[in-house]
């Protein structure tokens, strides 16, 4: 199914999708944890395991064959064979291997589909591919017989070899960096989002062949129609443009749900879902019974020579038994914790951290410095990241503004807002020096190009976090820059005197009630190519940069706005229109009280959002026909103007169809 075109791929995958909905796998999860007991009883006593021979690799093949339907006795016959399709399609074996894979080819082949006629004659088992047969006799031109001869090989490899190469990577992963093991063993919430950091940084997944449908141009290079393309989804999981530190274990990194080893879009994993509760079982089962389970020292890891899957050939472990937890304590075998499938919880991705310092740095503004209880470091950033700072009952965003080679805390500065909704308020009237607030993130939608000529950087009010912090980077590199700050008073000038003292030599101060307003035409009249602006600001001020960048080169300025301003949607002034997804040939009605976003989710399409509010633009999708309501605060008005993008957190149709490129 992942190699087919639309219409056909679309059409099949709604007739056969149900088995892969969150209600339907939660049934299967008893068993891949008697599986994951039974098989850890046979070597626990023992001190010592290959986790890919004694566990990973069997249990994946049961499961995948259990929920394909397939019989004990024809499982058995299977198991011989698997490996061999993986080998032949995807990989490159020596002249005197290639006989015996492909003799085991043809046997996989033949033994699949002797399974697959008992299937046909007697259609009414329980499976994944009892139900295709059920399918192909309702729809036999969407389900042919043809197509379910195909799956019954593809489908057994995709559940079984990816999963058992994904839980191998997970463990050699987290036992490498062992302070990871070690917060999961002692917060086992922390599961889930492991498995998602596990799954970006070693996924089993890690490139896929495909031929261009059009010309093309992707990063300077152009690609004709009917290229050759192989996508390396494991170099897109380490992007510096879109991960901070995309080279670090992160297991509180809120945003590793969006990494591509299970795909993208319409093609996305159907089994993406069983494939994470299987490792998350693993995960919950060994954290809990074998806390000091270690890497074998000095071992060397092998994968199987191929283009676009990897997994170690052994993972070796060692543990004293003496120490096993369930000899002091039998109970901790009743202690199980499940998981909602699917995506992690978005609130149990957390890290937690203690408030170092509170200063007041202004009339109404405070800086609260944050840090690991323990000491550890926290993960570095770049200028222009945030957080989300939790408390309370409270999420909110703030940009980072301290040092960013001091990994040892995090600086932030809030803004009270008594006309706000509530949580700037609460952080200043209970965040003292030793409360324990947690954090997501750094994250940065807000990213500072370092490739530029020159700068000019404009903060006005508590704009000034991100933009002292692109300042710092930019002194640093020794690159020119002027840095315009902007505010009602000096008394209400957040952190003036880090930035008089850091940046004096290349500062204007911009002060309303000394008569200095920033007079923006006069000052940035030498904007020109080669030039970058940053700002961040009250609204005011970034709608007049906005209209004085129309003269400006495309793409010179970048702001970030406070807030989502007026974009929340209102049901009772909105009307109600169709979103056709060209791509995946489907129709969705957006209802007027529910965004764009709220509608695709509901309908199966794996979208990712992070602010909600029109800020961040993760939500982004390509607009194909249809004229937008822009509601955001990321397109400039050029970009807006082009009528190709929209935010689908906020922004709607103006008439009654959208298109997108979905």
């Amino acid at each position: 199914m992942v190699n087919e075109d639309e219409p056909q791929h679309m059409e099949r995958r709604r007739l056969l999708l149900d088995d892969f909905l969150p209600e339907r796998l939660a049934r299967h999860e008893p068993m891949v944890r008697r599986l994951c007991r039974d098989y850890m009883d046979r070597f626990i006593d023992r001190g010592h395991a290959d986790l890919v021979n004694d566990i990973f690799y069997e249990i994946p093949l049961t499961v995948a064959l259990h929920f394909l339907g397939v019989p004990d006795e024809g499982a058995e016959r299977l198991r011989q064979f698997a490996v061999a399709h993986t080998l032949n399609t995807w990989g490159r074996p020596p002249p005197e291997e290639q006989i015996e894979i492909a003799e085991n080819v043809g046997r996989f082949w033949q033994t699949a589909n002797e399974i697959l006629d008992d299937m046909i004659a007697n259609p009414d088992g329980e499976g994944w591919m009892y139900e295709t047969v059920r399918q192909h006799f309702k729809h036999p031109d969407i389900v042919p017989e043809s197509y379910m001869r195909s799956m019954m090989m593809a489908i057994l490899a995709a559940a079984h070899e990816t999963t058992s190469n994904a839980t191998a990577n997970a463990f050699w992963t987290l036992l490498t960096h062992r302070d990871a093991w070690e917060e999961i063993c002692e917060n086992p919430a922390l599961i889930p989002s492991a498995v998602e950091e596990c799954l970006r940084v070693a996924g089993s997944i890690i490139a896929w062949r495909r031929i261009a449908t059009d010309d093309a141009e992707l990063g300077g290079v152009k690609i004709p129609k009917g290229g050759k393309l192989l996508i390396v989804q494991a170099s897109a999981n380490r992007d510096a443009a879109h991960w901070e530190n995309p080279d670090q274990v992160d297991i509180y990194r809120d945003n590793a749900v969006e990494h591509l080893t299970f795909g993208y879009g319409a093609h996305q994993c159907m089994g993406k879902n069983i494939g994470r509760m299987e490792m998350r079982v693993f995960l919950e089962e060994f954290t809990r019974r074998l806390p000091h389970m270690r890497l074998v020292p000095g071992q060397t890891f092998e994968n199987l020579r191929n283009i676009s899957f990897r997994g170690p050939a052994r993972l070796l472990v060692e543990w004293d038994p003496a120490q096993n937890p369930e000899r002091h304590d039998p109970s901790i075998l009743d202690r199980a914790m499940s998981f909602p499938i699917g995506a992690p919880v978005r609130d149990d991705t957390l890290r937690r951290v203690v408030v170092q310092e509170v200063r007041d740095e202004a009339t109404g503004v405070r800086s609260y410095r944050l840090a690991d209880p323990r000491g550890k470091a926290l993960p570095k950033w770049t200028p222009g990241s945030h957080v989300d700072l939790v408390a309370g009952g409270f999420r909110r965003k703030y940009s980072l503004c301290g040092d960013a080679q001091d990994s040892s805390t995090y600086q932030i500065a809030i803004l009270r807002e008594e006309d706000g909704r509530g949580g700037s308020r609460h952080f200043h009237d209970t965040l003292e020096a030793g409360a324990t607030v947690h954090i997501a993130g750094p994250r940065n939608h807000f990213r500072l190009d370092e490739g530029a000529e020159s700068y000019v950087l404009v903060a006005g009010g508590i704009g000034i976090t991100p933009i002292l912090a692109m300042a710092d980077r930019l002194r640093t590199l020794g690159r020119p820059y002027r840095l315009h700050y902007c505010g009602a008073t000096r008394a209400a000038m957040a952190l003036l005197e880090r930035v008089m003292r850091d940046h004096g030599d290349r500062l204007r101060l911009h002060v309303s009630d000394e008569g200095t307003r920033l007079d923006m035409a006069a000052e940035l009249t030498g904007v020109g190519a080669g030039t970058q602006v940053y700002a961040c600001g009250p609204e005011r001020m970034l709608e007049a940069l906005q209209d004085l960048a129309r003269g400006w080169p495309e793409g010179t300025l970048h702001y970030e706005y406070f807030s989502a301003g007026a974009s929340g949607l209102d049901p009772s002034r909105e009307h109600g229109f169709e979103v056709v997804l060209a791509d995946s040939d489907m129709t969705i009605q957006v209802a007027p009280d529910e965004t764009v976003f709220e509608a695709l989710r509901r309908a199966g399409v794996d979208l990712q959002t992070d602010c909600g509010e029109g800020l961040c633009g993760t939500c982004e999708a390509r607009v194909l026909e249809g004229e937008i309501d822009h509601r955001d605060r990321v397109l400039s008005r050029a970009e807006r103007d082009r009528g190709d993008r929209m935010m689908t957190c906020c922004s709607r149709a103006r008439g009654r169809r959208l298109v997108l490129a979905l």
